[in-house]
Order: C-alpha cells, then structure tokens, then sequence
C-alpha cells in the first residue's frame, strides 16, 4: 500500500486540481483517497488543512467525517502527500498526535482538520 501512495505522488496533480483557502492544490484520486500536490515551505499541517478543506468543500463531506494519512513518513523532498477517508489505507505511525477525547487512530475529523491547520492569511498593502 505505501507503493501505491508514493507512486500517486509521484504523478501530477491532475489539470482539474481544487485549489484549497490556503493557496494549495489538491484532487481526489480515488474513492477515497485525496492527493495534496508539494508546495514549497509548508508545513504537514498545511497538508492536513488542504485536505480537510478539499474533503468538506469539493467532495462535499460532512465535518465529522475521519481523514488519515496514506503516506508514510517521512515526506521526501518535492513530494507532496497523500491521505485518505478509509482506515485500511492508512499509513502505519503516520497520523497526528492527539490530545483530548475521541479516538486514538491517527486520524482527525475534516472540521477539525481545518478549523485546526487552516491559517487566516491577512495581506496588508499601501495604496
């Protein structure tokens, strides 16, 4: 499964990428698989944001619903990364560390996922 994840990566983020509120790309790459493209000087969270946002706005998913990282760790250089909505895909020791309830699984729901990474950019400029 991690072969599969990497060669999804290893392709281009198709034409009809989403672009995501924080200026990522991001497709949907099987039933229920989400590919966020690399974007230089992000950080993973920026990744879970993209595909947070990409599963509640262009899949149209309710905010509970789970999403887990298909890739394994680490992210190589100029590769972006993969994550998915079924718990079988998953990569092994590759979720979020999490503090508070609800499950221990590595994954975080969409809402959290956005609501949690997504930053508020405020551009500032002079007329």
């Amino acid at each position: 499964m991690r072969m599969i994840a990497l060669l999804l990566l290893a392709l281009p983020v198709p034409a009809s990428a989403f672009t995501t509120r924080n200026g990522m790309e991001a497709a949907q790459t099987g039933p229920t698989e989400i590919a966020v493209a690399f974007h230089g000087g992000r950080t993973d969270t920026d990744y879970w944001c993209a595909a947070g946002d990409f599963a509640q706005r262009a899949m149209g998913l309710p905010v509970g619903t789970r999403l887990w990282r298909a890739s394994p760790k680490p992210r190589g250089a100029g590769q972006g990364i993969a994550f998915t909505l079924d718990p079988a895909r998953q990569a092994e020791g590759a979720g979020l560390s999490q503090w508070g309830s609800g499950p221990r699984d590595g994954a975080i729901s969409i809402g959290a996922a956005v609501a949690g990474h997504c930053r508020v950019l405020l551009l500032f400029w002079q007329d």
